[in-house]
This record gives C-alpha cells, sequence and structure tokens, in this order.
C-alpha cells in the first residue's frame, strides 16, 4: 500500500481538515491574534494531522501488503482466508472476519454439491451393473441363436454403458485403480480377445510387435483404454491395426497404429477434448467424442501420457507413454 493512494482516499478528511484549519485561524485574527501565534498554531496543528494520518498508515501497512502478496502468490485464490491473521485495527478485523465467514459459506457449499456428485456417481454405478445385467443375457441369447446383426449391435450397446461407468469413476480414480506391474502384452491380448469376433466379421488384421514388457498400471484400466482405441478403429474404416511398444531410458511407447481414414490436420490438436467430434463426426454419426477425451482423461490419473499422429486418408497413431519407476527394478 502506497503513501500516495493511502492520502488520496482520505482527501475529503484532509480538505475538512484544511477548511476547518482555515476557519479557524479567521475567527482567531478576529480577536485580534498576533500573526506568530497563529503561524505557530498552524504548525502545530498541521503536524498532529500529519503524524495521525503517517501512525495510520504504518499500522495499517503490514496487513493489506500481506494480503495483496498472498493474493497474487496463492494459486487457490479462496484459501486467502487461511493467510490472514487478524489485525490490530477495526477495518481490517471486518474485512478479516467477513472473509473467515465467506470461507466457512464457500466450504459448506462444496461440501454439499460433493456430496451431491457422490451420490450422482454411486447412482450411475448402480445403474450400469443392473442394465449390464439384461444387455448380457441377449447377448447370450444372440450367441445361442446365431444371431450376429442383434449380437453387435448389443456390443456397442454395452461399450456405451462401460463408458459411462469409467467416465463416472474417472473423476474419483485414486479410489478404483491399483497401479501395479502390469504385462503389456497379457492386458492387450485380454482386450484383442474380447473384440476379437467383430474384428474377424470386419476383417481387420490386427498385429502386435514387442509388447513383452512389463509397465506399472492399472490391467482393468488399460484394457478400458486398449478397448476404447480398438473401437475408434473399428468406427474409422481400418483394415490394419498394428500394435508396437519400444524402450528408451525413461519411458515405455505404445504406438497404436491403424489404416483407416485418418484425421484432418485441423483437428488434431482437439481430438482429446470433451466432446469434440471433428469433421470425422460430421460423417460418421456415431461418433461422440467422448472416446478419446476418456482416454486422455484416464491416462493423466494413471500418470501416463498420450498424444496422436495421423494423416488424413492414411493412418491414424495413438502413442501411450509409460513412465519407468525404479521401484519396479527392485521387486
Amino acid at each position: 500500500m502506497r503513501f500516495s493512494a493511502y492520502l488520496k482516499d482520505r482527501l475529503p478528511a484532509i480538505i475538512i481538515f484544511v477548511v476547518s484549519l482555515l476557519l479557524s485561524l479567521i475567527f482567531l485574527r478576529a480577536y485580534h491574534v498576533i500573526t506568530e501565534a497563529l503561524a505557530v498554531l498552524c504548525v502545530i496543528l498541521t503536524a498532529g494531522a500529519f503524524s495521525v494520518f503517517f501512525w495510520d498508515y504504518l499500522r495499517k501497512k503490514p496487513f493489506y501488503d500481506k494480503l495483496q502478496n498472498c493474493i497474487n502468490e496463492l494459486d487457490q485464490k479462496y484459501l486467502i482466508s487461511e493467510m490472514v491473521t487478524s489485525p490490530d485495527f477495526l477495518e481490517g478485523r471486518i474485512l478479516a472476519d467477513v472473509l473467515k465467514d465467506c470461507d466457512h459459506s464457500m466450504c459448506d457449499n462444496v461440501a454439499l454439491h460433493r456430496r451431491e456428485a457422490a451420490e450422482f456417481r454411486e447412482y450411475i454405478e448402480m445403474w450400469v451393473h443392473e442394465v449390464k445385467l439384461p444387455v448380457g443375457g441377449l447377448q447370450l441369447m444372440c450367441h445361442n441363436d446365431g444371431n450376429s446383426k442383434y449380437s453387435e449391435q448389443l456390443k456397442r450397446i454395452d461399450d456405451y454403458i462401460e463408458n459411462v461407468l469409467y467416465y463416472a469413476r474417472s473423476r474419483n480414480a485414486e479410489k478404483d485403480y491399483i497401479i501395479k506391474k502390469t504385462s503389456l502384452k497379457r492386458a492387450f491380448i485380454d482386450t484383442a480377445i474380447r473384440y476379437r469376433e467383430e474384428l474377424q466379421e470386419r476383417g481387420i488384421t490386427l498385429s502386435t510387435e514387442n509388447l513383452d514388457m512389463d509397465i506399472m498400471t492399472d490391467a482393468k484400466w488399460l484394457g478400458f483404454i486398449f478397448s476404447q482405441l480398438m473401437g475408434n478403429s473399428m468406427k474409422y474404416e481400418a483394415t490394419e491395426i498394428t500394435v508396437t511398444a519400444e524402450e528408451t531410458p525413461d519411458s515405455i511407447s505404445l504406438h497404436f497404429r491403424d489404416n483407416g481414414i485418418g484425421i484432418p490436420e485441423s483437428d488434431l490438436p482437439y481430438i482429446f477434448e470433451k466432446s469434440f467430434t471433428g469433421e470425422n463426426g460430421r460423417t460418421h454419426t456415431r461418433s461422440t467424442g467422448m472416446g478419446l477425451y476418456i482416454v486422455s482423461m484416464l491416462c493423466q490419473k494413471l500418470g501416463h501420457s498420450v498424444s496422436a499422429k495421423s494423416v488424413q486418408g492414411e493412418y491414424t497413431e495413438i502413442i501411450i507413454s509409460f513412465g519407468k519407476n525404479d521401484f519396479l527394478d527392485v521387486q
């Protein structure tokens, strides 16, 4: 807090003091008080008023300076009330009390919305589990009857339901994942087996190379990520899928590449954004723009990085990088 700003804020009080001083001098002069006495009185009153303002400025300056510094340095501004101590002047105490009341009110509201979000998430998870039972039953009936037409549609419904489940859980992923040593090859094979019939029906060839590595991840969530990539390849008319892995001193990178319709260069920077469908989304009505968004979010939760390369009409390649952990070698 600058002294000039402090004085400017108190300009009305200064004007009132100056006017009062002038009126007092005129009044005293009317009673024939000598000029020297008036000059001494003027100096004394002016020095006293300046001392009052300067003392008040020095008393308040540390509190407001700390308040400004804290609010500038904090990433989460709402924590300002925790950083401020109650000062020894009335205005500061009122401000500190107001900040604490606002903080308490905000915490109450956040807690309320968290409870509501948790209840909604629990309901979604329960609904998903309930609805998967009849869907699974219908899939079994179609399989027994040899009806691949309906089975494919049910598989699609089941995938969409699973998307909802993982999206709901991804907001609170730390309670549902277990990071441990996982075979990259085993995790991918499990996904490939799940999609085996659909891959065969579409005539898609699948090849893998150098997947015999161990990574630190959650196998279930990684399997879901693979299923999303596999589903995208089938959706966007791929006939070949190639999955390879390469190891560097710092990480293991998985390259999931297909020869589908590819992604326009202008859309590529946005494909991991929520609800982004781009040009392919307008030509393929089944696109929701959520699949790669969920993949990106899950990779972030698991500590992996994900990126994409593509040439429209030639290929799409999704690269997932798994960081290495020294504990992996110890175990």
